[in-house]
């Protein structure tokens, strides 16, 4: 949505109808600006206005870095879009070479932010080593992965081997 000149995902929408005297229904927003990630609460009434932003989505694959910049191929006609790091933020430290499935937002025509697959493979380039009759209830560790992730991993788990991490979270979700 559009609001003060800014464009805005929404995160969460809440709902309430005050019993008072003369009350009307309120719609609460939890925002987040595109780009910029900045968080803001809405507040309006049932019959206040909104603006719908025009933002299209677009599958894309990473492709490759160019100092900054992070360069994506859109996968239905192959045109390249960048973003700089700071639009991507965090998102960056689960992005590897190729990674697909991915959603870029272009709002008119112009790469804003990303949306990253589910969860991620990385690959652990360091942990401390594995520690015998380790199993998968005991506690956890911290491992880097490929990109320079931090992520708690089972002790189990060694250098070089392949994980799946939640990119919503950032916790280990299991073995590749």
């Amino acid at each position: 949505m559009e609001h003060d000149g800014r464009v805005w995902a929404v995160r969460d929408l809440s709902r309430s109808t005050p019993t008072a005297r003369g009350g009307g229904t309120l719609f609460r927003f939890k925002l987040e600006a595109i780009p910029g990630g900045d968080r803001q609460e809405l507040t309006l009434k049932g019959d206040d206005l909104v603006r719908e932003a025009d933002l299209v989505r677009r599958q894309s694959t990473f492709s490759y870095r160019d100092g900054d910049d992070y360069v994506f191929m859109d996968d239905e006609d192959f045109s390249q879009y960048t973003l700089n790091a700071a639009a991507v933020g965090e998102a960056g430290g689960f992005i590897t070479d190729g990674l697909g499935g991915m959603m870029l937002l272009l709002i008119d025509g112009m790469p804003a932010a990303l949306q990253l697959p589910q969860s991620v493979e990385l690959q652990v380039t360091d942990t401390a080593p594995v520690i015998k009759g380790a199993t998968a209830s005991r506690s956890a560790k911290p491992a880097t992965t490929e990109t320079g992730l931090d992520v708690m991993v089972p002790d189990y788990i060694t250098n070089g081997e392949r994980i799946r991490v939640n990119t919503e979270s950032g916790e280990f979700m299991g073995r590749a």
